[in-house]
């Protein structure tokens, strides 16, 4: 995909925007927690995931997309999310919440099998369609996304980037930090073209994302 100009926040199609809407409105129910890679459940639908560092606001931002406050366990501290907990939503399509990676109160070993987890199944899920990654908005991409990144690239496996927090920055502050992170993304051949960015808290670019989740069964 390099080469190809990156935008962010395109307006979505209104008929997949529309099927965002149903699908996130519908059952959306959870499966499991899978700690370790043998703990997944069959690879026998399409699954699209969320990954970002920890504290980056994948469980707030599942919460807010399917309009439920505790579908996905947030905390204030960094590294509680454990392991790959999967949703069901309908019978064509699980999302994914992945553990954070980078920063976790945890013990050094604990800390190592999520990653050596979270890595695995990035690299080997067939039914991973596609990986949303988180960016804090106030930051941008850090060392250990662009680490996430070459893996994916490694891997051939599409991602795209989510600016979330995006209530927090100054306008200015934002477009700025979405500007360099469209320079990082064009050194990576498996980012998709579209930056989105999104507020949890004031539910700000949910429309967006949904789409984009659409628009993935509609391949």
């Amino acid at each position: 995909m390099s080469g190809v100009p990156f935008v962010v926040d395109p307006d979505p199609d209104p008929e997949l925007a529309e099927a965002g809407r149903r699908l996130f409105a519908g059952p959306v129910d959870f499966l499991l927690s899978a700690p370790e890679l043998h703990h997944l459940p069959p690879a026998d639908r399409i699954e699209v995931c969320f990954a970002g560092r920890s504290n980056v606001g994948k469980s707030s931002l599942i919460n807010a997309l399917t309009g439920r406050k505790s579908m996905a366990r947030a905390s204030n501290t960094p590294g509680r999310t454990q392991a790959l907990n999967f949703f069901a939503l309908g019978d064509r399509l699980r999302l994914v919440d992945l553990p954070g990676y980078g920063y976790a109160e945890a013990p050094v070993k604990l800390v190592e099998q999520w990653q050596a987890t979270l890595r695995g199944y990035l690299a080997g899920r067939p039914t991973l369609r596609r990986v949303f990654l988180l960016i804090d908005g106030r930051h941008g991409a850090k060392t250990v996304d662009h680490e996430i990144m070459d893996l994916l690239d490694r891997s051939a496996v599409p991602f795209q980037a989510v600016l979330t927090k995006a209530d927090k920055p100054g306008a200015g502050a934002l477009d700025k930090v979405a500007e360099k992170l469209k320079a990082d993304l064009a050194r990576h051949p498996a980012a998709y073209p579209e930056i989105l960015t999104t507020s949890s808290q004031k539910h700000e670019g949910l429309e967006r994302v949904r789409a984009a989740v659409a628009g993935l069964l509609e391949l």
